[in-house]
């Protein structure tokens, strides 16, 4: 039987588990999954959970527009983390990758996707948000530990949120780790866990870490994610207050992260910011 073009949906996969985890929710709701999976980044096990996988060097455009258009795939999601630092030393971009690269004035992280995504558009490959498909990994709001954060953390909490929208305004990191309303490190091409070790190494067992989406951020890629890592290094150096945006961040590994969380003493909240501005829990 010819299968509806809508049932297929591209992966365009960088590193971590999301990809999975993507492949086999989508799979649960009759989707056919094809992904271009970069080296060196992406898990070689999802091979074995799609209908084909195209590996790709990082810049290499025209091979998944090639690759997507050959397998009739009509939409696509960006999921999974590429090393940042590898922009600088580690791009094998193919012509029309290198003729976009040549266009984009700003190489930061939402200029760079959105003009691979009008790219990928242009040739009838939609980009669309992965969250629709996964809805569970959303991280949700309120308190998910035992212990509830102080009244002096929650004023960190609200310092490092101002913090965190005004680094997001500039796209330079979703991430900012403060103590007594002083900035210890923000995130920036590093990525989350290096940020987190720096404010650590200052603010130790009262470090406060506090991660969100950039504003206006474009939902189809690059929201906030926390896993075990996250907490494995905020273990590591003794920090005290996880805080994220809540529905605009994902969240792995759920129960495994909150047991740690707890049995490490360390606080996770979820925060939703209202219409005014206010923060609540």
């Amino acid at each position: 039987m010819i299968q509806n073009k809508t049932d297929k949906i591209g992966i365009i996969a960088g590193g971590g588990q999301f990809p999975l985890l993507f492949a086999k929710a989508a799979h649960s709701q009759g989707l056919k999954v094809y992904a271009a999976a970069h080296q060196g980044e992406t898990d070689e096990t999802l091979e074995d959970h799609v209908e084909r996988l195209q590996w790709v060097k990082l810049g290499q455009l025209g091979k998944i527009i090639d690759f997507f258009k050959q397998e009739e795939v009509k939409k696509a999601v960006f999921i999974g983390s590429i090393t940042k630092i590898n922009i600088f030393r580690d791009v094998r971009p193919d012509l029309k990758g290198l003729g976009l690269w040549n266009k984009i004035n700003i190489k930061q992280d939402d200029a760079i996707l959105r003009a691979v995504a009008d790219r990928l558009e242009k040739d009838g490959i939609e980009v669309v948000a992965s969250t629709g498909y996964v809805p569970e990994l959303l991280f949700p709001k309120g308190i998910l530990t035992r212990k509830k954060p102080t009244k002096d953390q929650m004023s960190d909490i609200v310092f490092g949120w101002e913090i965190a929208r005004s680094l997001g305004n500039l796209d330079i990191g979703q991430c900012v780790v403060v103590r007594n309303k002083t900035v210890l490190a923000v995130e920036a091409i590093e990525g989350t866990d290096a940020a987190i070790r720096r404010g650590g190494s200052l603010g130790k067992e009262k470090a406060v870490v506090v991660k969100l989406r950039k504003p206006n951020q474009d939902l189809r890629f690059d929201l906030p994610a926390i896993g075990m890592k996250t907490i494995d290094t905020m273990k590591e150096i003794h920090a005290s207050v996880l805080a994220v945006e809540a529905e605009y961040a994902l969240f792995f590994d759920r129960e495994s992260v909150i047991q740690a969380a707890n049995n490490a003493g360390i606080v996770i909240v979820g925060i939703e910011e209202c219409a005014t501005g206010e923060l609540s829990y």
